[in-house]
């Protein structure tokens, strides 16, 4: 099965208007060849940009971050234990009665303290926010691994069909310059007017100027597509022509709304907001009642005595046990305050699921839509192909026969080559679009670009 490049090319080869096959072809051709040794799928760029994309990368170091402070939010209701540890050297110099006291001492002093929360739920309301985080941040790292997907595919389909147009607009090049050959001849032994030379050669630089600017499209999407996934040279396969494009299954747009809304990573994210201030208010209620904590300390310090009788260096060792109760009585009502803060703060984060909820809704019927339209713009634009084509041919018969005139052919096969990149693209997008969809639906993976994957060829 041959690729729209290699169909178009062999289709420009075998239909000419006079004379032989333009030598440009044969470079094409070669080219293609020389090409197939270096070409990538699309899977394994997506795998190179996995390990190479700034935004990815940045995606997943915020999820471990995430999960490390998770970790530390767990730490609020484990026992702390620390220790300390004191020595000072000291110059007294003192009138005390009974004689001037003038000496150097030291001191030393260790302590071995323990504590552990008996009673405080705003700790372990803590520990749940931290869980509720962590979901959070899971969800942001598979949205952040949806939209790399994504874009590698944007940006692979780009190359492709920047490709195409540069080889539909060399192959209406070559055509224009047949046509303007012909009308030149047709001029010099007098069958044909000045006329068909000036609007062949007119449309010939025309066609000119739109090479160099395809040719620079596909230089800028090529330089793209090397930048996101770290490579350079890149040259992805091709897709074949005809193929049969992938229809939206289920093929109902009630059921991906379905999906979207109870699975996208933003829905999931915003409810996961909701829950922590939920929470926050829960915490903030908390936080006007007591707390109980378990403390124990060990302590050993060795001093100057501070009793006549007993000169010298004293030890003493202590050790204490017991609990530890607070209760704020007045706070000047911040804490009232605190409580009406959070409780706005928690219907704003309700409001925001509300609005999660409507955008991935309005996203995934978009998209359905757009797979949908865009399948029947290819069904349209292969009849459209095929209708040009037999125009082009009729066309071309005319001319030769004389009841068409330069013109006629020029812009037929213009509309031709139009044709064809329009249909390019619009396979590209269906393509495209699919991925959009689970994207919009939130069900997006990896594993999902292998079906595409199958349906492209090494060059």
């Amino acid at each position: 099965m041959l690729s729209p490049v290699s169909s178009s090319l062999g289709h420009a080869l075998g239909h000419r208007v006079k004379g032989a096959w333009h030598p440009v072809w044969f470079a094409a051709l070669l080219s293609l060849g020389s090409a197939g040794a270096q070409a990538q799928s699309l899977q394994a760029l997506l795998e190179a940009a996995q390990g190479y994309d700034a935004a990815y990368l940045a995606a997943k170091a915020q999820f471990e971050a995430n999960r490390a402070k998770a970790e530390q939010a767990r730490s609020r209701v484990l026992p702390t234990v620390g220790l300390s540890a004191e020595a000072f050297v000291n110059r007294r110099d003192s009138s005390a009665p009974g004689g001037a006291l003038d000496d150097t001492f030291n001191n030393q002093t260790f302590k071995l303290g323990a504590s552990h929360p008996l009673y405080r739920p705003g700790n372990r309301l803590e520990v749940e926010q931290a869980e509720r985080s962590l979901a959070a941040a899971e969800a942001q790292l598979q949205a952040a691994e949806q939209d790399l997907i994504v874009r590698v595919s944007q940006a692979y389909f780009d190359v492709l069909g920047a490709e195409d147009t540069l080889t539909f607009v060399r192959a209406q090049k070559a055509a224009v310059s047949e046509q303007l050959a012909a009308a030149q001849r047709n001029f010099e032994v007098g069958t044909a007017t000045i006329t068909d030379t000036r609007e062949a050669q007119a449309r010939f630089d025309l066609v000119v100027a739109q090479e160099i600017a395809a040719e620079n499209d596909l230089r800028v999407k090529k330089l793209a597509l090397d930048q996101l996934v770290g490579k350079t040279g890149t040259e992805p396969w091709r897709l074949p022509a005809p193929v049969t494009l992938p229809a939206p299954t289920p093929d109902d747009v009630d059921a991906w709304v379905r999906r979207a809304t109870a699975e996208h990573p933003s829905v999931r994210a915003a409810q996961a907001a909701l829950d922590i201030a939920r929470l926050e208010v829960r915490k903030a209620e908390a936080a006007k009642g007591p707390t109980l904590d378990a403390v124990a300390q060990y302590q050993w310090a060795r001093a100057p005595s501070s009793v006549a009788a007993m000169p010298g260096y004293l030890r003493n060792q202590t050790a204490s046990i017991g609990v530890q109760f607070n209760l704020p009585l007045y706070t000047g009502g911040a804490l009232d305050n605190r409580v009406k803060e959070t409780v706005a703060l928690e219907d704003k984060a309700r409001n925001d699921v509300e609005g999660a909820l409507r955008a991935v809704s309005q996203a995934t019927r978009a998209a359905f839509f757009g797979v949908r339209s865009g399948l029947g713009q290819v069904r349209a634009l292969e009849a459209a192909e095929a209708s040009s084509q037999s125009a082009l041919e009729a066309n071309q018969l005319g001319y030769q026969v004389g009841v068409r005139i330069n013109i006629d052919v020029l812009n037929a096969q213009s509309q031709l080559y139009q044709t064809k990149a329009q249909l390019a693209k619009a396979r590209y997008d269906v393509l495209v679009g699919g991925l959009r969809l689970r994207q919009a639906a939130g069900v997006l993976k990896a594993e999902d670009i292998q079906p595409i994957n199958a349906l492209l060829q090494p060059r």
